[in-house]
């Protein structure tokens, strides 16, 4: 049995308590379920952390249908656009400092999800070199920025 990304957001948000409209999009490595509703913000919640959760229950779930289902990536009313163009600048803002000093720039703690985000911004950058890094005695990981030798 296929998955059915879209009836099962719908499905879970309405277990949830929320009115909402999912509108389905696909996306080159996967499917974008694009929720529309009064309540973003609670969805959202602190620094999309909320969003984050239903983005991971909503993949177990369809995982569970169809181990072979696409990823799916869940926004609520456009932030994680909006959190991502934010990521790209500060990855292109801490090249530059990079570039400009010779120094290497550390990024603050961030989940898997934003990191990739730094890495994909800054893959072609033939001055740049990015490396997550753990934080000592946290499960967190940081990004170094670096200066490419030659």
């Amino acid at each position: 049995m296929s998955a059915q990304p879209k009836a099962t957001l719908e499905t879970l948000l309405k277990h949830l308590g929320f009115e909402a409209t999912v509108e389905e999009h696909t996306l080159e490595d996967g499917i974008l379920l694009d929720v529309k509703t009064e309540d973003s913000g609670r969805l959202i919640g602190r620094q999309g952390q909320t969003l984050a959760d239903l983005q991971y229950v909503t993949n177990r779930l369809l995982f569970q249908q169809d181990p072979q289902a696409p990823k799916a990536l869940v926004d609520v009313a456009g932030y994680r656009a909006q959190a991502r163009e934010a990521l790209v600048k500060k990855a292109q803002d801490a090249a530059e400092k990079v570039r400009r000093w010779g120094d290497v720039v550390e990024l603050e703690p961030m989940s898997a999800f934003d990191r990739r985000v730094i890495h994909q911004a800054l893959k072609n950058d033939a001055d740049i070199e990015t490396h997550s890094v753990e934080v000592e005695g946290t499960d967190r990981k940081v990004i170094l920025l670096r200066p490419k030798h030659a």
